[in-house]
């Protein structure tokens, strides 16, 4: 049986926000670091800045400044789930947040998920009320070894598109 989590902190935003990022929950790794993505073999900040052209942001504000300036917005589709650990496979009874309630306060018209379970609960849970498909992206957890660093960065060049990069 997994344990009860909530989500712990705020999303990313601000009103010039032109892309949504989204993972599952946060991680235990990340809950205890207070910011998205923050187990330190996670590589979503070495590639989102390999994409970008950018210097890997480090500390949980400059990540913020960085998502804030190339306007990103970045959030979970889970306000709280079931989970063991950090295995997106173990979720059970997710909660999802409210992101149409997010899309309306921004101008982001392009929504990616991270990770296969991401991409599968956005669907069930949140395109019935945003109207906006997402794009699905490898998840780039350290437990998806067969996603090299490059072949990471590749897969998330849509993402660079979507920023007029």
């Amino acid at each position: 049986m997994g344990q009860l989590v909530e989500h712990t902190f705020l999303p990313v935003w601000s009103p010039e926000s032109e892309v949504l990022i989204l993972g599952t929950i946060p991680s235990p790794k990340s809950r205890e670091n207070g910011f998205y993505y923050g187990h330190p073999q996670n590589r979503f900040w070495r590639v989102v800045a390999g994409v970008l052209g950018e210097p890997v942001p480090e500390g949980n504000a400059a990540k913020e400044q960085f998502c804030l300036r190339r306007h990103i917005a970045l959030w979970d589709v889970l306000a709280a789930c079931e989970i063991e650990g950090a295995a997106d496979a173990t979720i059970r009874r997710p909660r999802a947040n409210d992101i149409a309630g997010l899309l309306q306060k921004t101008r982001v018209r392009t929504v990616f998920t991270t990770g296969a379970k991401a991409h599968a609960l956005y669907q069930r849970h949140c395109l019935p009320q945003t109207g906006v498909e997402d794009i699905p992206l490898p998840s780039t957890s350290p437990a998806n070894a067969r996603f090299t660093l490059e072949r990471l960065i590749a897969a998330y060049r849509p993402l660079g598109e979507a920023l007029g990069r």
